[in-house]
């Protein structure tokens, strides 16, 4: 986190994943452990008004950053979410169908391994796990496959939204008249730059 800003800069969780089968397209930021998720809920999201949330997609080749921030009931908790990510086929089909609006959802990202897995679950290889051998070190038995151990994650989303109206896609050129996208750069990169 970062003290620079009136508001606390927050960028230690996993990622962001994009979900489209719902009245709306869900954005949702993964979090390794649920109670640290719900905590986040509870203590800073909760207190979102929905028609302020604001999120900022902000393009630098092949990376992005999300950013995310609200004003709140509850000002002395609040938080500024942000996130370097490369782009992906989810984030490019979020970008062209999202028309304006989304649900904001927090979820757990769980890696998964062959012991935990489902027979149907899907290795990162794309072979499902009743395809890897228990007994010579979980390596895929498809001849063609040099897959060597089975690795799967399970995405848990948290039941708790809230609407997103206000999404904006922009380049980096542009941030200076964006207030929430310039100050999440100007303090988590430019400020970093300056320093070295």
């Amino acid at each position: 986190m970062s003290s620079q800003s009136s508001i606390p800069w927050f960028d230690e969780f996993v990622g962001v994943a994009y979900r489209y089968y719902d009245l709306r397209m869900n954005v949702v930021p993964l979090f390794s452990d649920r109670k640290e998720s719900v905590s986040l809920w509870h203590d800073t999201i909760h207190w979102w008004v929905d028609p302020s949330i604001k999120i900022r997609f902000v393009e630098d080749d092949d990376q992005y950053w999300f950013i995310m921030g609200s004003d709140s009931q509850k000002p002395a908790t609040n938080l500024s979410f942000y996130k370097v990510l490369q782009k992906s086929e989810n984030y490019e089909r979020f970008k062209k169908g999202h028309d304006g609006e989304a649900y904001l959802r927090l979820g757990v990202y769980t890696d998964k391994l062959l012991d935990d897995a489902k027979k149907d679950a899907v290795c990162s290889c794309g072979h499902e796990a009743q395809d890897h051998d228990e007994g010579d070190g979980d390596v895929c038995l498809f001849n063609k496959c040099d897959c060597k151990k089975f690795s799967s994650f399970q995405v848990n989303l948290l039941k708790k939204k809230k609407t997103i109206t206000d999404i904006k896609f922009l380049d980096e050129k542009d941030v200076k008249d964006d207030p929430l996208a310039w100050n999440c750069l100007n303090v988590n990169k430019y400020s970093k730059l300056s320093k070295n």
